[in-house]
């Protein structure tokens, strides 16, 4: 019979705070974001990395929160919806994604502004092969990629 491992400390800061932790070696990220620090803005979709609900920022640069351990995050810098606007405005992306009906059900919402937020503060002018390959990955079932790939333009027309 096999035993569980011993936990591990970690110490992560989400959002701009830092939690010290201990978590079993194997938990994912998401699970950590999720129960032990009750952010559900984070999604648990297929838990294999497959539809992109999970997405957080990691260092600044976008994951799939599902396959990213809680221990590997470790002294980084991880957030999440609830933390990129922590005053509770909206930010162009979310605003612009308002605007031009670039959600729908609001489930994979905070993963498609968390990825889009990585790939604006790369390139603020993206085209649309470069907005879809952000998007790929990233599980939408109401269909509303185009006005996605409109909203990220406008952004992109509002800019100097």
């Amino acid at each position: 019979m096999a035993t569980e491992s011993a936990a591990v400390s970690v110490s992560i800061t989400v959002n701009g705070h830092t939690h010290d932790a201990s978590v079993a070696p194997h938990t994912p990220l998401v699970d950590f974001l999720r129960d032990q620090l009750g952010l559900k803005g984070t999604k648990l979709g297929c838990e294999t990395g497959q539809c992109g609900a999970c997405v957080v920022l990691l260092d600044g640069v976008s994951v799939k929160s599902c396959a990213v351990l809680a221990a590997q995050a470790d002294g980084h810098a991880v957030t999440t919806i609830e933390g990129l606007t922590p005053d509770e405005s909206l930010t162009p992306i979310q605003t612009a994604l308002w605007e031009n009906h670039g959600l729908q059900c609001g489930f994979c919402t905070p993963a498609l502004v968390l990825s889009l937020t990585d790939l604006l503060s790369r390139n603020p002018r993206p085209d649309d092969e470069e907005i879809r390959r952000w998007m790929d990955g990233i599980f939408c079932r109401c269909g509303v990629f185009q006005n996605v790939v409109r909203a990220v333009h406008s952004l992109a027309e509002t800019k100097p």
